[in-house]
């Protein structure tokens, strides 16, 4: 057998003869304590390489050891462990449980339950819940998924609005969101009783139909109830905290929190002022749309002051006041007055608004079922159950099959036979209730052990012709309101250097028309378009050029007339371009480059 190399911590630190005899020792060793059990040891039976780890850092997970297709804990450990006369570090001296770390686990064959064990076993998982995270486990069925959708679910489970700390009032994070009505979900798992979610839940329990709806919940998109979402479904409160404080500067200087005067650079005019105080802070309650003051601060001037006609020194201070972000508002919840680390007065100024689910928000479940709003529809025109059952959401059916979340669909089932009963599901992945003993019990209370019923058109009042799959899932309100991302503009602000309109919807700025957007427009030889795209809505500008020398021209205000300062003649003509274009020519002349206008007729 050819030599194998062995490695600690990804050192090389010898060779051995025979490295399978070497890690099976190693192993019985680390059983019997005689080798601490954070210890790994791994073996490449490919390249002949031995891995031992004992380095910090590396996820570890426990499992049961097992030998010759038997678990080595018995019924009478179990009966021991129930009366807590075998504790775990017990269990683990006892070499009858072991940690394995991710290179290890190469090396191991694990099985999830202990009726599926067989003699190339090596393992068995002390829960088959232990093969997930902690959010994972809180997925009901998530054994029937595919991982992908988990991960979604998952990830989209750390985006969920919730009551993400009970001292909310209290505290000034930059942003939080409140969700107003959480509940429960009706289909739960074993991890969501242990980690207390029932104290802080995450989402509401919405009936779902599993229908379209004239086109609107097209794709991913979800119709949702009005009447729902006028009783409070899915209502948030978003707050976003601002800070400002008075800066020290090197001189003496200081800003300082005052309303500023007409002779102040930067005034904004009596209007722009007239929400703030004496002190120049807004006061508690008061309503804010984007843009508006909060705290006026003037601030000394950026160079050294300025010495008047008089010959007497005169600081200019300048306008440098707070406002809300374009594009939010709401009310001034509370103001805090007090001091930085540095000893300079800190304001902190906490707005909040109610963000009511419309067109365009995102809901999720945790199954990774997302969907943005698509249209939120009168009750009356909603379909409708024969016992007058009207759901608060409607999936589109052709988001299933693809996704294969058949977890989604038995939480669903799930959901119905404990909202109908009375009591929650146990959705545990891998030893919940069964979907058949969830079929019985809905088929014993009059139901359809399918979950489906025959539903009306709110709008015709005919029946469907088709029977819908309805029942109750957990969904969740994520954090990305439509209202925050809307950015739009006609006319605003535009960059100094380029005179195009600004970037970010910060800055008021537009969507930028870019090199892929111009190339469909020259492919549809739509020239027009693309002269009001790229010039007439940009930076278009208005330019002499020289007719005999093709550049730029200047307007000589003292003869007052168009000359050209390379030849002095007077030939000049006004020329539509892109200031784009002009400032290139400009470069192109500092870099000792002339680029020359050839002008003709437009006729």
């Amino acid at each position: 057998m050819k030599e194998a190399s062995i490695y600690v911590n990804g050192k090389l630190v010898g060779f051995h003869d025979d490295s399978a005899d070497l890690v099976r020792e190693l192993r019985k060793d680390r059983r019997n304590g005689k080798i601490s059990s954070h210890v790994s040891i791994a073996i490449s039976q490919d390249s002949f390489e031995v891995y031992i780890n004992t380095d910090e850092g590396r996820l570890m997970r426990p499992v049961i050891i097992v030998e010759e297709g038997r678990s080595l804990i018995t019924e009478e450990d179990l009966e021991k462990i129930e009366k807590k006369e075998l504790l775990w570090d017990e269990l683990i001296a006892l070499g009858k449980i072991e940690y394995l770390d991710a290179e290890e686990e190469e090396n191991a064959l694990i099985a999830v339950k202990e009726e599926y064990l067989t003699e190339k076993h090596t393992h068995l998982e002390v829960t088959p819940l232990s093969i997930f995270g902690i959010t994972a486990t809180m997925i009901p069925y998530a054994q029937h998924n595919m991982a992908n959708r988990d991960t979604f679910g998952v990830k989209m489970g750390k985006q969920a609005v919730s009551l993400y700390a009970p001292n909310y009032l209290l505290r000034n994070d930059t942003r939080s969101y409140i969700l107003h009505y959480p509940e429960d979900s009706m289909v739960q798992t074993q991890v969501m009783k242990k980690v207390n979610q029932s104290k802080r839940p995450v989402g509401t329990n919405f009936v779902v139909a599993i229908a379209t709806y004239y086109g609107y919940n097209i794709k991913d998109a979800v119709v949702l109830n009005k009447a729902a979402v006028d009783r409070g479904l899915g209502r948030t409160t978003f707050y976003r905290t601002y800070q400002t404080e008075e800066l020290r500067y090197p001189g003496g200087q200081k800003d300082r929190f005052e309303i500023p005067g007409e002779d102040i650079s930067g005034f904004r005019g009596e209007e722009a002022y007239k929400n703030l105080g004496e002190d120049g802070i807004i006061l508690p309650e008061t309503k804010v749309e984007g843009g508006d003051l909060i705290a006026a601060k003037t601030s000394p001037p950026r160079f050294l002051e300025e010495i008047s006609e008089f010959g007497v020194v005169e600081e200019k201070r300048r306008e440098n006041s707070d406002s809300v972000k374009i594009g939010e508002g709401g009310y001034v919840n509370n103001i805090i007055l007090t001091e930085s680390e540095t000893g300079n007065r800190l304001v902190k100024i906490k707005v909040r608004s109610e963000k009511t689910p419309e067109v365009g928000d995102k809901f999720a479940s945790i199954h990774g079922q997302k969907g943005v709003v698509g249209a939120i529809i009168p009750q009356e025109d909603m379909p409708f159950t024969t016992s007058g059952i009207i759901p608060d959401l409607l999936l589109n059916p052709h988001g299933i099959p693809s996704r294969m979340t058949v977890a989604h669909l038995i939480e669903t089932l799930g959901g119905k036979v404990g909202a109908l009963n009375g009591r929650f599901v146990d959705g545990t992945p891998f030893e919940g209730e069964t979907e058949d003993a969830l079929r019985q019990e809905l088929h014993e209370l009059g139901f359809r052990s399918d979950g489906k019923e025959r539903m009306y058109d709110g709008i015709t009042g005919k029946v469907i012709e088709a029977e819908i799959f309805i029942g109750v899932v957990y969904y969740r309100r994520l954090h990305h309101f439509v209202s925050q991302k809307l950015q739009v503009r006609s006319r605003g602000p535009v960059q100094l250097l380029t005179r195009q309109p600004t970037e970010g919807k910060i800055r008021e700025g537009g969507i930028r028309f870019g090199e892929m957007e111009k190339d469909c427009l020259v492919g549809h030889g739509a020239a027009m378009l693309l002269q009001e795209r790229i010039v007439e809505e940009s930076d278009k500008t208005t330019e002499l050029v020289c007719e005999k020398c093709g550049i730029i021209a200047v307007n000589d205000t003292i003869r007052r007339k168009n000359v050209c300062p390379m030849c002095g003649g007077s030939d000049v003509h006004l020329v539509e371009m892109s200031y784009a274009f002009k400032l290139l020519l400009d470069e192109m002349k500092s870099m000792g480059i002339l680029s020359r206008l050839d002008l003709v007729d437009k006729a």
